[in-house]
């Protein structure tokens, strides 16, 4: 189904999270007894009453976000002064809040542990560093996509570690959410879509880069989807077809990831030449592949292990066949880190 204009998203989407949240209150009551009921039926401590508390956070945050946007809207001279710099600074205060509540809550009910270590490559090799490390400068962050929300988590660590602000590439359909929607939209962020021109992104994926501070993190996920093994065959099919031989032999090595496409986040780099790459693995969550795996696995605990590895913009090669280079090779790395975490843990059980 195609996105509707953003006008009227604004006028039939935006009331209905403040209709829809009345009729939840009203109802909650309800819906937490039956969930009780349902759970003293299911294997596993208490699944639907721990759906429902996420539901109500969500919604929670939901309403939250578009009253508080529409405050910031009448404060900055009913959006005259919209794109203004204290606009943009509350504005991401309040996606901030907005993710640490839900990655809290999420953390809470579902029983999920983040733990994260982070890396600086330098000449001499790489090292740790304690997030958000000794990185004063801007982020070009480039993250394996897996697991459910796995984009807001990443976005989390960012805000809630780095201290940083994201610029996020995510696909059009999130404006969806109408709260999202307009918080993201008066953000400089992209979004993603489905057969638009590929010159056009690349240079608007170069402008969102171009004017970034030591604040901000330019967040993609160079996979562009999921990992599921139909889209890992579909993609080495596609570089047969196109009779890119090599990089179909490369992408068969990769068994946990698919293989990068390295454009957007080049562009991102070559639009802001002074930011770190910032490579991003995480595994713990990749067998929740739907809303089925999801229930199934609550309320079991979960470990979400996350690596961030920063190289030093010295490191960084200039040639364009390098920096693609230097792209295949992070994620072979994180092929293999992620392969060998799987082995671990099934050693340990």
């Amino acid at each position: 189904m195609s996105l509707p204009p953003r006008w009227l998203r604004r006028i039939v989407l935006w009331p209905l999270p403040l209709l829809l949240v009345w009729l939840y209150v009203a109802t909650v009551p309800v819906l937490l007894i039956v969930a009780f009921v349902v759970s003293y039926r299911l294997p596993g401590s208490l699944r639907a009453v721990r759906s429902v508390g996420l539901a109500t956070v969500y919604a929670f945050v939901e309403v939250a976000i578009i009253l508080a946007a529409f405050a910031l809207w009448v404060a900055t001279g009913f959006g005259v002064r919209i794109r203004s710099e204290w606009s943009v600074r509350m504005h991401h205060r309040l996606l901030g809040w907005a993710v640490r509540t839900l990655v809290a809550a999420g953390r809470r009910l579902f029983r999920l542990e983040i733990e994260v270590d982070g890396y600086l490559q330098t000449a001499e090799g790489r090292r740790p560093i304690e997030p958000p490390g000794p990185m004063q400068r801007p982020l070009v962050v480039m993250s394996r996509h897996a697991g459910p929300a796995d984009s807001v988590l990443v976005m989390h660590e960012l805000v809630a570690r780095f201290h940083r602000r994201p610029r996020i590439v995510v696909k059009e359909t999130l404006q969806w959410d109408p709260a999202f929607d307009i918080l993201l939209n008066r953000l400089p962020n992209h979004f993603v879509r489905h057969g638009a021109d590929r010159e056009q992104v690349l240079a608007e994926l170069h402008d969102l880069a171009a004017d970034m501070s030591e604040l901000d993190a330019f967040v993609i996920f160079p996979e562009g989807g999921n990992f599921t093994e139909h889209r890992r065959e579909r993609a080495i099919a596609y570089f047969e077809r196109h009779g890119r031989t090599a990089e179909a032999e490369r992408a068969r090595g990769l068994v946990k990831v698919l293989p990068p496409r390295t454009n957007g986040a080049l562009a991102a780099l070559d639009g802001c030449p002074e930011a770190a790459p910032v490579f991003v693995a995480h595994t713990g969550l990749d067998a929740i592949t739907g809303p089925r795996d999801l229930w199934r696995s609550i309320p079991d605990h979960k470990v979400l292990d996350m690596v961030f590895v920063a190289i030093d913009p010295s490191n960084v090669p200039a040639g364009r066949d390098d920096r693609v280079e230097l792209m295949w090779a992070a994620w072979e790395q994180i092929d293999a880190w992620i392969r060998a975490a799987g082995a671990t843990t099934e050693d340990e059980g």
